[in-house]
């Protein structure tokens, strides 16, 4: 089918003015398939008769981004140059900032079609092009199922109140996306740009923090990729996937979440083929839950949420109930550096942070736990939020994404409700290492970790 007309969105009205080509500005849907913004690029070069022109701003200072984030973009990068080229599609890298790149190349576009983007600063670099692009820009969303306005017009409370808004909405945006074929081939178009081919030589001549090294015997980036990891999750784990999925010693989740962050996947391509997989229907209605209707309730979060990095944006009866219980003693108390290093006396959170420290990931169920005890292990409840989300941000390949700012408030009692009340945690939500002991096999989840990152966890 075609793009959905509720994921077009004009920012502005002006009329096509003469110009070189149609601008698609890729930054949030780094891929080459499935793409609605690209569709949507294509059909508007070919209604005006024009090439297309694809276009992605690459800066060395992205907020909280490493070697390891830069390596696993570039690889996705490659892979849409690749991509574009089977399409005649030209596709250009540009060092610089994003939304700069993008102006300066909309002079000569007849119209610029830009993806939407959730965080504070992408929605600015968008504002920006808006106001200093005189052709007609047209913002495309087709990195969630439902549109967010569609779902919801404000911030809910829990999955429970989006759940069925979600559920009424999906059905219509759940289908295939048609593939354009551009009528005038764009790849003879001489425009400058770096040879995003050669990753390694890319990612050595920038100037970025080395601090934390790419992980590329773990995961590598790029639509190929995902869909190995999704055909691999289709056919081995879906159709266990609720019975395993909150068991860390086994593998039996998708590995997608870092995909669907860098756009090489689209989550409609995804749940389509769950739909399609033959995998028994509470199995499928299990992992869409998680796929649409948990990631999305971060993407309204961050939509509706001015603060959504902020402990100021946490439900009042919890900041009421940690304020209540900021002075009660810690058994223990750990510093960021110690917390980072994996130097705790539990052996299971140590793992948990060996596998997100070493490999880029954290299981979803520990992640969890790994969260509940910084906030008992810090010696506020304002510094546990920042000391969590700043390890989440620098450790793992999905960090920096809604989810991730949606998790860890979760942790603090955002989209969940007052639990009984106990020291340090007052009425949020608890987590033991017993219990974690009777839900799982945590010895064999630090098992599984020692034997892929190759070394003995304390």
């Amino acid at each position: 089918m075609a793009v959905e007309p509720e994921r077009i969105h004009p920012r502005n009205d002006p009329e096509p003015r003469k110009g070189d080509y149609v601008l698609y500005w890729m930054q949030a849907s780094v891929r080459a398939e499935h793409n609605p913004a690209l569709e949507h690029a294509i059909a508007t070069a070919n209604e005006l008769g024009s090439r297309l022109l694809v276009c992605f701003g690459l800066m060395d200072d992205y907020p909280e981004a490493s070697e390891r984030h830069y390596r696993f973009l570039l690889e996705g990068l490659a892979a849409v140059d690749t991509g574009l080229a089977r399409r005649n599609v030209k596709f250009v890298v540009r060092r610089g900032h994003p939304a700069e790149v993008a102006i300066d190349l909309a002079e000569d576009a007849r119209a610029v079609v830009m993806d939407r983007g959730y965080l504070r600063h992408q929605r600015r670099w968008r504002d920006r092009v808006v106001e200093r692009v005189r052709a007609p820009v047209v913002e495309v969303e087709g990195d969630v199922v439902v549109p967010v306005e569609v779902a919801a017009d404000k911030r809910e409370y829990a999955a429970r109140t989006l759940r069925p808004k979600l559920h009424d909405a999906w059905d219509p945006f759940l289908r295939p996306l048609d593939t354009v074929t551009l009528d005038k081939h764009s790849r003879n178009l001489t425009v400058d740009g770096i040879d995003i081919a050669g990753v390694d030589a890319v990612l050595g001549g920038l100037d970025i923090d080395r601090s934390v090294p790419a992980v590329p015997h773990h995961f590598r980036g790029g639509t190929r990729q995902a869909r190995a990891r999704l055909k691999r999750f289709l056919d081995e784990t879906l159709p266990r996937y609720d019975e395993n999925r909150n068991q860390p010693q086994t593998d039996h989740v998708s590995y997608l979440s870092m995909y669907l962050h860098y756009g090489h996947i689209s989550p409609v391509y995804v749940a389509h083929a769950a739909r399609e997989s033959g995998a028994p229907r509470s199995q499928v209605d299990a992992f869409l839950e998680e796929l649409i209707v948990r990631r999305e309730l971060a993407f309204n979060y961050v939509s509706f949420e001015p603060d959504y990095d902020s402990y100021s944006s946490l439900p009042g009866w919890a900041r009421t109930t940690l304020a209540e219980h900021r002075d009660d003693p810690r058994e223990h108390v750990y510093t960021r550096s110690q917390l980072a290093n994996g130097e705790t006396h539990d052996r299971y959170w140590n793992a948990a942070m060996a596998e997100m420290r070493e490999t880029g990931y954290l299981h979803n169920y520990m992640r969890m736990y790994w969260g509940k005890k910084i906030l008992e292990w810090t010696n506020t409840p304002e510094y546990g939020y920042r000391t969590t989300l700043a390890l989440n941000n620098r450790y793992l390949l999905d960090g920096r994404d809604p989810n991730s700012y949606a998790n860890v408030a979760w942790v603090f009692g955002l989209h969940d409700r007052p639990w009984q009340e106990r020291e340090v945690f007052g009425k949020v939500r608890y987590m033991s290492a017993s219990g974690l002991e009777r839900k799982a096999d945590p010895d064999a989840y630090v098992a599984k970790i020692e034997n892929r990152i190759g070394h003995p966890i304390d």
